[in-house]
């Protein structure tokens, strides 16, 4: 990693609105935010102290940095293990085989184990670094197959990146917790030995009744731990299962207002408007964010509706070539691209949209506090190639800089080297 100290200053940084300021950054936050001169602006440093490093942005787009909120870090690059009869089943006819597609892929967790594990996840938050996601919320499968080695391959690899990238794990109980007896011992050894969010997929049960016990489980360990819950829900082509309602209402019960967040939400997409109205105003009371993954299935949550109705909504990765989704760069920029398309997110109120669920509304369905390029707020930046939004979102290149708590973690340029006579304007 590059890593230049934490005071930086950025000249002529284009904001959002369009006006181009410099940006002061010490001890690892914004410190001042100013208007900035004509051309290059010198900061003197104080007597006997050294220059502080500086970017010229000369222009270019500076947004908060990225925010993933629902990845399978564990299962990284596992597709070439599994194969793609589970990937077939999972997006095939409107999800109605989801669940025979999480059967289908359960067979290469008989395998798990950190020594090939950890490699994969540092591969994933290499490729997170390159292109500016610097917060995670990271699910993990923990279940009586796979026990905890990938709970361990997680953990050692956010050791390692431990100075740059923020990664909340999920302890998560793919097989379910009444089909799978044991895995919710396992689920709170999880949370003792570092996990920070309770997980939970209470659809994948065999009744109402089981996913019921499945969601009050979750909601009450996170009621008891302080931490917030996490679920996968409606997360297939019924309707009739409501887990999203199940997750909001027992949240309320739990008095974990605010601390929850739906994944994926699929069904609501075939929900008549009225109940898609009614889990709204549920959401909005609980606190509850969702995150939508349009891009690893045929059906997805009403985004644009949500939204409208005043409920967060983020964007996630989702997978990275996994029995789910056989691609994936761990690149915000290319979800958000892809869900301008899938979910018709077009205009240019669209597009500050898209950036918002992968920014600043992101940061907000994972709790965390003050992600907006604003005084006093900490330092996690990126400085893109383009001075406009469309073009960052068209491209959706690795940004040019990539700033970590006010360190310069990662620098990427884009150089194509004509041939003789190949170039139109030479």
């Amino acid at each position: 990693m590059v890593a230049d100290g934490d005071s930086l200053d950025i000249h002529r940084a284009r904001l959002r609105d369009g006006s181009v300021c410099d940006i002061d950054i010490r001890a690892g936050r914004i410190s001042r935010i100013s208007e900035s001169s004509s051309g290059r602006v010198q900061h003197s440093s104080e007597p006997g102290r050294a220059a502080v490093p500086a970017i010229e942005a000369e222009g270019r787009l500076v947004t908060e940095s990225f925010v993933d909120a629902h990845l399978h870090l564990d299962k990284v690059y596992t597709l070439p293990m599994i194969g793609e009869a589970a990937l077939a089943a999972y997006t095939g006819a409107g999800m109605t085989d989801a669940a025979t597609g999480i059967e289908l892929a359960r067979a290469v967790k008989a395998d798990y184990d950190r020594a090939w594990i950890t490699p994969n996840v540092t591969r994933a938050l290499r490729d997170a670094v390159r292109h500016g996601v610097l917060h995670i919320q990271a699910f993990v499968d923990v279940d009586t197959v796979s026990g905890l080695e990938g709970l361990y391959g997680v953990l050692n690899a956010r050791a390692e990146f431990a100075a740059v990238l923020d990664i909340q794990v999920v302890a998560f109980p793919q097989d379910g917790l009444l089909r799978d007896s044991g895995a919710s011992a396992l689920c709170e050894q999880a949370m003792r030995l570092g996990a920070d969010v309770v997980g939970g997929i209470p659809w994948i049960e065999h009744s109402e009744k089981d996913m019921a016990a499945h969601v009050e489980w979750a909601c009450a360990l996170a009621a008891e731990l302080g931490t917030r819950v996490a679920m996968l829900v409606d997360d297939t082509g019924d309707p009739s299962l409501h887990t999203s309602a199940l997750l909001g209402r027992s949240m309320l019960e739990h008095g974990l207002v605010g601390r929850g967040v739906a994944c994926h939400a699929r069904a609501v997409g075939l929900y008549p408007v009225e109940e898609q109205v009614r889990l709204a105003d549920l959401a909005r009371e609980a606190g509850l964010g969702f995150v939508s993954d349009p891009h690893t299935g045929p059906l997805a949550l009403p985004v644009e509706r949500f939204l409208a109705l005043g409920v967060t909504v983020a964007l996630g990765q989702d997978d990275i070539e996994d029995a789910y989704y056989p691609y994936g760069r761990h690149n915000m920029l290319e979800v958000a691209f892809l869900a301008s398309h899938l979910l018709e997110l077009k205009t240019s109120a669209d597009q500050a949209q898209l950036l918002d669920m992968v920014t600043r509304a992101a940061a907000r369905v994972l709790g965390i506090a003050d992600h907006q390029l604003a005084v006093g707020n900490a330092a996690n930046l990126c400085v893109h190639h383009s001075e406009r939004l469309v073009d960052v979102l068209r491209e959706h290149a690795a940004p040019r800089w990539v700033i970590s708590r006010g360190r310069i973690v990662a620098e990427t340029e884009q150089v194509t080297v004509w041939g003789s006579g190949s170039d139109p304007t030479g």
